[in-house]
């Protein structure tokens, strides 16, 4: 390959990832979280809006156990939590490019869960993600990406890790916590797998990301006891 079009690629490639707010490295390893601020009406007036109570507020105690075992020994690899609205979304290595979406009241049925989410190993679920991504580096759809994407996808493989799966119960745990808070509360979560990151919305709007690494810190930072 010609040097300049080495250089222009190499380029390419840093802007990319410069640019994107998670990248496909994820979140920079010295950064705490990443904000991302949204309507300033809703920040403005969150201390004036009346809380609203789902149907998850009066039984996260009792689905908690279910939904962190879609993680664990599921096929789930990306869990979305909606407080306000009672929906679950989930994305399965079985079909990983739908999501599916479920009323949150049906995982108080345990027979549900098994008709709906078949059973697998953590460390199998992981070992599938990589089988996936072997394949698609493997097939022709890989070969139409620009040289620099190629090259992306290349290095975040080689040194990819999954969520580590003790950090998933101590999220779910303190997800009651945060929906609890009295002025500025839980709205929505969704815990990805895969980028080993936690997304929170809150009633005051815009997004927080944390990496399942940093998740203790950030509450320790945030919502200090």
């Amino acid at each position: 390959m010609d040097a300049d079009i080495k250089s222009a690629e190499r380029e390419l490639e840093e802007l990319v990832l410069k640019e994107s707010i998670v990248s496909a490295t994820g979140i920079n390893a010295e950064t705490l979280q990443v904000g991302i601020k949204g309507d300033p009406s809703l920040r403005e007036t969150a201390l004036q809006r009346a809380k609203y109570r789902s149907v998850i507020d009066d039984i996260y105690d009792e689905v908690r156990g279910r939904l962190e075992d879609l993680l664990l020994n599921r096929g789930t690899y990306r869990l979305y939590i909606g407080f306000n609205s009672g929906e679950v979304r989930t994305h399965s290595i079985f079909d990983p490019l739908r999501e599916e979406t479920h009323a949150v009241e049906k995982f108080l049925d345990a027979s549900y869960v098994e008709r709906h989410f078949p059973a697998i190993s953590y460390d199998d679920k992981v070992a599938g993600m990589r089988d996936i991504y072997r394949s698609l580096r493997s097939s022709a759809l890989f070969d139409k990406l620009p040289g620099y994407w190629r090259n992306i996808v290349e290095k975040r493989h080689v040194n990819w890790k999954p969520m580590e799966r003790e950090a998933i119960a101590p999220i779910m745990v303190n997800l009651k916590t945060l929906r609890d808070m009295p002025d500025y509360y839980l709205r929505n979560v969704s815990i990805c797998i895969v980028q080993g990151l936690v997304r929170m919305q809150f009633n005051c709007d815009g997004t927080q990301l944390v990496t399942a690494k940093n998740y203790r810190r950030f509450l320790e930072e945030n919502f200090p006891v």
